[in-house]
Formats: C-alpha cells, sequence, structure tokens
C-alpha cells in the first residue's frame, strides 16, 4: 500500500488522482462527473418535506413538543437561488402562525432546507434524534420545533425572536462540495434578533456520517450552547475550547470511508 493510499482511508478528498499522460484516469473523470450531479441534485431538488415533518412531530411528541412548518417570503427555488433577501424574512402568515407559541424559553431549533436537499433528507432526523436526548438531559427549555422551506440562516432570528427564545440554533442543508453534498451546516445565536450580522454566530460545519460523525457534532454543539447561556455570548467573542474528538469518534468515521 502506498502513501497515499494510506492518506485515502482518511478523507475523500481528490487526493492522488491516477493518470494517463497529461489526463487524468477514465475512472476518476466518470467518478467527478457523477459527484458533480449530485451536488447539482442536492440544490434544485426540495426534501421531502412531508416525510421529514411527520417523522418531526412523531419525534418531537415524545418531549411534547410542537412541530410547525413555515415559509420565507421567496416563492420559487428560482426565487431562491436569486434573492437570499427574501430568505432571511418570513411571509406575514408565517409570523402569524408563531404568535400562538410565544413564550420565554432557552433555545429554539429551526431547521431549513438551504441548499441540500439531500442533507434534510438523509441527516436531519437522525441528528435530531440524539441531540433532543442530550438536551433534555439538562434544563434547556424549547421552543416548539420549526422547519422552514426555503430559508437563509438570518431567518433563525426572526423566529427566535418571535418565539420568544434567547437563543437559536438553525440546522441548515449546506452548499455541496464535489464529495460531500449531504453536509448538514449549525448556527448557534445568543440573544437573536432581526439585523443580527454573521460575528454574532458560531457554526458547527460539514456533519454527516462521513464528515463530522453526528454524535460528536451533537457534543459539540451541547458545549457550545452550554458555555453560550454562561458567557452570555455567541460568535466570534465565544471560543470554542473543547476538547478534539475522541479516538472512538474518529474510528467510527473511518470505518465509514
Amino acid at each position: 500500500m502506498s502513501n497515499l493510499d494510506v492518506w485515502k482511508q482518511f478523507t475523500q478528498a481528490r487526493i492522488g488522482l491516477r493518470r494517463s499522460g497529461g489526463s487524468i484516469s477514465t475512472k476518476e473523470m466518470l467518478q467527478f462527473r457523477l459527484d458533480h450531479a449530485r451536488a447539482k441534485d442536492a440544490v434544485v431538488k426540495e426534501p421531502s418535506w412531508d416525510e421529514i415533518t411527520k417523522q418531526c412531530k412523531d419525534l418531537t411528541s415524545q418531549w411534547n413538543l410542537q412541530t410547525l412548518f413555515v415559509k420565507s417570503q421567496v416563492t420559487s427555488k428560482e426565487e431562491y437561488l436569486l434573492r437570499p433577501d427574501l430568505g432571511r424574512r418570513l411571509t406575514n402568515e408565517a409570523k402569524h402562525s408563531l404568535l400562538p407559541f410565544l413564550s420565554q424559553t432557552d433555545l429554539s431549533i429551526i431547521c431549513m432546507d438551504g441548499l441540500s436537499a439531500r442533507a434534510i433528507d438523509e441527516n436531519l432526523i437522525p441528528f435530531l434524534k440524539l441531540l433532543l436526548v442530550e438536551i433534555k438531559k439538562t434544563t434547556i427549555s424549547l421552543s416548539p420545533l420549526v422547519l422552514v422551506r426555503w430559508g437563509r440562516v438570518a431567518l433563525g432570528d426572526e423566529i427566535a425572536s418571535g418565539l420568544g427564545a434567547k437563543m437559536s440554533l438553525v440546522i441548515i442543508g449546506e452548499r455541496p462540495g464535489l464529495s460531500s453534498s449531504d453536509s448538514l451546516g449549525l448556527y448557534l445565536t445568543y440573544a437573536p434578533k432581526i439585523g443580527n450580522t454573521d460575528e454574532v454566530r458560531n457554526c458547527i460545519s460539514n456533519v454527516r456520517p462521513m464528515g463530522l460523525p453526528l454524535s460528536f457534532a451533537v457534543q459539540k454543539t451541547l458545549y457550545l450552547i452550554q458555555e453560550s447561556f454562561r458567557q452570555q455570548r455567541s460568535g466570534v467573542l465565544l471560543k470554542d475550547q473543547m476538547p478534539e474528538a475522541p479516538k472512538e469518534i474518529v474510528s467510527e468515521k473511518t470505518k465509514l470511508l
């Protein structure tokens, strides 16, 4: 086994591509085209919202939580890609739908399609199952779980403040890479309000079985939530000093590759 073959065990990145003359091999070229097609599909497709909503309601009912489904001001996928500003605001109908659930809580969890339907379809429910179990071991109170069609990260500020939550956690499908079209991104914001900018958010990226394992992402999320409450801040003012991933989690990821 060559040194490159050893490294390939630990990453899906394109390293050590085989060549024939000045060109890469047919196998590598076909794999590139396949990954490119998967990335495009992840952007243009819609998550299976009916099934996702049903599974979220089944899950949250175990914890006596409501599940809400709302839309941004975007009216089509094309508009979503061209008008990010509309993806950051709720429709009037959506705003009114939040009013009955306004109460003082610690955390609002908001799930959005973003730029990867595949990430939502494949990884949202497994991640939520792990996360809710860990949160329920704490004293953190939760607002209703909110699902959002055509949402951008900043929309979490309007939703969380509309529900009266002290903190928002946005779970969103990340912009696909050529070997990672199924990644979730997590954004944590203390004191969410309309007009917040990105420096007040903490981000956990590449959450997927072959990226940052879901179980470690849950540990990281809970650590940041608790530190954010303790220090009453988030973003660049909140330093991540959590220890690196335990060896057993790294080994778990390697088995999947």
